[in-house]
């Protein structure tokens, strides 16, 4: 089973038990969240669409982490002009585990 939530405006294909990276949430680390934004479930070889969501259909899941992703280089390059700006990023994000998807 699987389903297609959509959590602050990104979609993610989730299962049962997986550990997923999602841009930074405002939660205490082992603290538990359910998202009720689903918009497609796989279950017993059957597919369920929302319009735009499923109703019945919730996914539980427990804050593991707050951290950073690896820097990334950005360069601002003018030719013939002799400048150039290097600057660097760091995303945030949290690490979330599935517990469970449930459909009532």
């Amino acid at each position: 089973m699987y389903a297609i939530v959509c959590v602050y405006g990104k979609q993610y294909h989730v299962q049962e038990n997986q550990i997923l990276k999602i841009d930074q949430l405002d939660l205490s680390v082992g603290s538990e969240i359910e998202f009720i934004d689903v918009l497609c479930l796989f279950k017993n070889e059957k597919m369920f669409f929302g319009q735009p969501y499923l109703n019945t259909c919730k996914i539980k899941c427990c804050v593991l982490k707050h951290d950073k992703e690896k820097k990334i280089n950005i360069i601002k390059f003018k030719r013939r002009k002799h400048h150039m700006k290097k600057m660097g990023h760091r995303q945030n994000y949290t690490m979330i585990k599935i517990l469970s998807i449930y459909d009532n």
